[in-house]
């Protein structure tokens, strides 16, 4: 997208006045604020004079709430009343500050709010004190940000390049939400892909939700495509949102496109859920990879223990270093009922997929999803597609309403060697997944088949029983030493266990392949716990046999001929 990257650049350059006076780390406190300030700026300014005619009639007719009647005229959910735009803020550099002042303060509630969560009126003073704030406002106002010129899709573009640029700045954590937009696309097509019948349907209305919305990526692909697969349907998206820019951005992208922004809430998705008690059709998210909970511990802990599955935690809590599973949870919590039922679709790192033994936070939250038949297909995918992270990650389908043929079932797919190399790369991201692959995934998806990508498994194939095997504990001469009860007493430095698949009897697994190595053992089964997890390498393994010793020594033998004549060269 050359049109993404031109105006990137462009705003990119105007950071540079800012060198000297600001450290790099901070340019996107006044960088990001502007360029949603001349995004909302550039929409508003065909109808812009139209709301301002309107001023002086709407005065004398005593309405105690104008902003309906002006977002009318606007033709937008916002608008703005001040004489100010972008254009007229040029003419008069003496008073710039005010002016902008003005400008802000025009706004409707709804985008001025926008603006507050950047606190960009701390920045407004300091740039003028520096005799930086007119150079600045005018160099935005060259940049065209229109949606005739800048589509809704590329500006969403434009704000992750230009962050995604500030935290290499700052070494902050890349991307703390920047999913690519290829695997946000995948995402929704194994979303969406069974229901088309549905979605295709006239005047269908449904529910999207992402708990960590970022700057709305996902919620704003999950439109489009459901806008490109029927021009009828109206997607309702809600999302929630920690960070205050990202937020920010993410309202003014739904202002813009008329959707509700009051549908996005801001705070921790766990300790201030802004959207409690409501049920989605659709949930989509890329949680923090491996970004502990400690900060949100005493609320997330008292959930789970007085509430159960009464709340949102009932299944289990993860290890402190790592949020993932609670994010799953919560979103499970937001399920529709199973009649009408929804779809979830989560990235992960490889964590949740195999961390914690039987008896775990993760293994029980493991159990919980796979023994309710809500886990539906997992997705490995190539590494380096992220640009915070070059390791390997999993999109994880979860549903209350299976379709019949996948009920008790799993879907493992292996798309690890599906992508293209970049001629470029951006952070660690060096690979992406083209339009072919996205379609070879689905149709791999969809299809429902065993394949070299796809392997289907039952859901009792993931779990298994983890055995405590003892063997008695013997004194100095060899002798086996009792309890006062005549009770073999165990040896805990000979202590073991054993993990027996859920489908075999623990007894004939131990007989088979424990007691004929130790044949005094014997199982406590007081400490026998049922655990899952699921080691997706082991189910994809290809064996590679080794080199033979003749063909290592052909090439020992080659390589002494190829040194030999190097070293007879350089004597000669």
């Amino acid at each position: 997208m050359v049109n993404v990257k031109e105006h990137a650049n462009f705003i990119w350059e105007i950071a540079d006045l800012l060198r000297g006076d600001y450290k790099q780390s901070d340019y996107g406190k006044v960088i990001l604020p502007l360029t949603v300030l001349r995004r909302l700026d550039c929409v508003l300014e065909p109808t812009k004079q139209k709301v301002l005619d309107y001023l002086p009639k709407i005065a004398s007719m005593n309405i105690q709430n104008i902003d309906p009647v002006l977002n009318n005229i606007a033709g937008f959910n916002f608008h703005n009343k001040s004489k100010f735009d972008f254009e007229k803020l040029k003419a008069d550099p003496d008073n710039i500050a005010a002016n902008l002042n003005n400008y802000i303060n025009g706004f409707s509630a709804s985008a001025r709010e926008i603006i507050d969560y950047f606190s960009f009126t701390e920045q407004i003073a300091k740039l003028d004190e520096a005799d930086l704030l007119y150079m600045i406002v005018k160099r935005s106002g060259e940049v065209d940000l229109h949606p005739d010129k800048v589509s809704n899709l590329e500006m969403g573009y434009i704000f992750e390049e230009l962050i995604r640029r500030f935290s290499e700045l700052s070494n902050e954590t890349a991307g703390e939400h920047f999913t690519p937009r290829e695997v946000i696309r995948l995402m929704v097509n194994l979303l969406f892909v069974n229901d088309t019948e549905i979605l295709t349907k006239q005047g269908i209305v449904r529910t999207l939700y992402d708990p960590a919305c970022g700057t709305g990526g996902m919620l704003s692909i999950a439109e489009e495509y459901l806008r490109e697969l029927n021009p009828d349907a109206r997607l309702e998206v809600f999302g929630q949102e920690v960070n205050p820019e990202s937020y920010a951005i993410c309202k003014s992208d739904m202002l813009i496109k008329g959707q509700n922004a009051s549908n996005i809430k801001f705070g921790n998705s766990f300790t201030n859920d802004g959207l409690e008690n409501e049920k989605f059709d659709y949930m989509l998210s890329n949680p923090p990879f491996g970004v502990e909970w400690k900060k949100v511990e005493k609320q997330v802990k008292d959930e789970h223990e007085k509430r159960g599955f009464g709340g949102r935690f009932g299944a289990g809590l993860p290890r402190i270093s790592d949020g993932s599973f609670l994010f799953l949870q919560h979103m499970i919590s937001k399920m529709k009922p199973a009649n009408g039922g929804s779809r979830i679709g989560i990235v992960f790192n490889g964590s949740p997929l195999f961390t914690g033994s039987a008896g775990s936070g993760e293994s029980e939250i493991r159990k919980w999803i796979i023994e309710n038949d809500m886990l539906e297909a997992i997705v490995a995918m190539p590494e380096q597609l992220f640009y915070n992270t070059g390791i390997f990650t999993y999109i994880w389908i979860v549903t209350n309403r299976k379709t019949r043929e996948r009920k008790g079932k799993i879907q493992l797919i292996n798309a690890i060697s599906l992508y293209n190399k970049m001629a470029r790369s951006l952070g660690n991201k060096r690979n992406e997944i083209g339009e072919g692959h996205i379609e070879t995934i689905t149709k791999i998806y969809g299809d429902f088949k065993e394949n070299e990508f796809s392997k289907i498994f039952a859901n009792e194939d993931f779990g298994y029983w983890q055995i405590t095997v003892d063997r008695p504990l013997r004194d100095e001469s060899g002798n086996i030493v009792k309890d006062s009860k005549g009770k073999l007493k165990s040896d805990a430095n000979l202590r073991d266990s054993e993990r027996v698949p859920l489908k075999e009897e623990i007894q004939t697994y131990f007989e088979r392949e424990v007691l004929p190595h130790v044949p005094d053992a014997w199982i406590d089964n007081s400490k026998t716990k049922k655990g899952y997890e699921i080691n997706f390498t082991k189910y994809f393994y290809k064996y590679k046999p080794l080199r033979s010793l003749a063909e290592i020594r052909a090439d020992i033998m080659a390589l002494e001929k190829e040194t030999d004549g190097l070293l007879r060269e350089v004597i000669a």
